[in-house]
């Protein structure tokens, strides 16, 4: 059984960063695809970033694009959200997800997801 446990969320003052980390267990993972995905109170939960444990390729959600990074380490089964120049706007409970294929962006498509990490941004 694959599990996902986030961790790295907290608060920040908006301009800082975060780093997430998402570590995985259970499967050998080089036909996964990873994603972050983040929910803010009362809205949808959204596409963030994904990318394919084996090639390294990578997606992000325009909103994020410029300022977060997705990177994985193989040796310790963990990817991570380098998220910098933050806004208030990326309040949120993040979570990452796991599927195997390619890369997606409909939550729909991730079968395995973590227990969510808080990141609360101050203005």
């Amino acid at each position: 059984q694959v599990q996902l446990v986030e961790s790295g969320g907290g608060l920040v003052q908006a301009g800082g960063s975060l780093r997430l980390a998402c570590a995985a267990s259970g499967r050998t993972f080089g036909y996964y695809t990873i994603g972050w995905f983040r929910q803010a109170p009362g809205k949808e939960r959204i596409f963030v970033a994904a990318i394919n444990w084996g090639g390294g390729n990578a997606d992000y959600a325009d909103s994020v694009k410029g300022r977060f990074t997705i990177s994985k380490d193989n040796a310790k089964n963990t990817v991570y959200l380098q998220m910098n120049s933050l806004k208030f706007e990326d309040t949120a409970v993040y979570y990452c997800a796991a599927r195997v294929g390619g890369r997606a962006w409909s939550e729909h498509m991730y079968d395995y997801w973590g227990q969510g990490t808080q990141v609360t941004v101050s203005s």
